[in-house]
This record gives structure tokens, sequence and C-alpha cells, in this order.
């Protein structure tokens, strides 16, 4: 059995990368499922009140980078219009360019945390109460947000 010397921020990280490109255990990414969602499949709202495939990768987009700034001691708190930032351009290039943002944001999240000393993983992240809410939690939530919102837009998608 090899030993492994990878740290465990950079194993988030992979788990993060996973979950957002591809080779994750439990089956398609977000990407892979975003791969052939078009402008208009992604302004479609199926489900009456629900987020649409575009609400939920500029929200997803968000996340990533209010993670990433907490990472650098900064207290991020989004308020409800950066949490789900609304669509006004539902052309072709603006779903271009919300794919390239996630991408973007995820990217610099997943540089951000491999980089991560793991003596910081049990460090507070600023602006949060409860012994829990470390960098080590957050992380893992992250993945967690980013497969939950996946399987969503999946079901949208069919739709």
């Amino acid at each position: 059995m090899a030993v492994t010397t990878q740290s465990e921020a950079a194993r988030i990280a992979d788990q993060l990368r996973r979950a957002f490109e591809g080779e994750a255990w439990h089956g398609d990414s977000l990407f892979e499922i975003l791969k052939s969602v078009s402008a208009e499949q992604a302004a479609a709202r199926p489900i009456k009140n629900g987020h649409t495939i575009w609400e939920l990768v500029l929200h997803i987009a968000a996340w990533d980078s209010a993670v990433r700034r907490r990472m650098t001691g900064v207290a991020v708190t989004l308020s409800d219009a950066e949490n789900f930032p609304a669509v006004a351009d539902t052309s072709k290039a603006a779903w271009s360019k919300a794919l390239a943002e996630v991408r973007r944001a995820h990217e610099e999240l997943i540089s951000a945390a491999s980089a991560l000393p793991d003596s910081r993983l049990y460090e507070m992240v600023p602006g949060k109460e409860g012994a829990h809410y470390t960098f080590y939690y957050m992380l893992h939530g992250v993945v967690q947000h980013e497969l939950y919102h996946a399987g969503q837009i999946a079901l949208l998608k069919k739709m």
C-alpha cells in the first residue's frame, strides 16, 4: 500500500475539483452536468418559485468566491441579491459568461484550498460563530454545497 504525503488541504482541494470537473465517485460532476445545457434551458423555470439552472450556477459562483475570500481572513456575508443573483440577460453570450465566471471562481477556490497550510484547517472562519465553524468544516461544506446543487441542476435539466 502506497503512503501518501499529500496534505489534508490538498485532499480537500482534490474533492472540490472532482465535484466540479469530474472523476467523482458519486457520478457526474457539476460541469459534466452543465456540458449540454443551453442558455434557454438554463433560463427556464420548470418549477414555479424554484430557481433556474442559471440562478443556481451564479449562486455556486457567489459562494465559491465568498469561501475563497473568507480564507484570506475577510468576514463575508452575502446579501440576498448576491446569494442568488438575478439573471437579466438570457442570451447565449451571457450564459457563456456565467459558465466562465463559475469556472473562474471555482479555480480560484481550488488554488486557495491547495495552498492552505494544514495548520490553518482548524482555525475559526472570520465572522462565523460556533466552535465547529473551522476552515476544515467550511471547505468540506462547499464540496457538499456544489454536489447538492449539481443534483438539483441534473433534475432541472431533465425537465
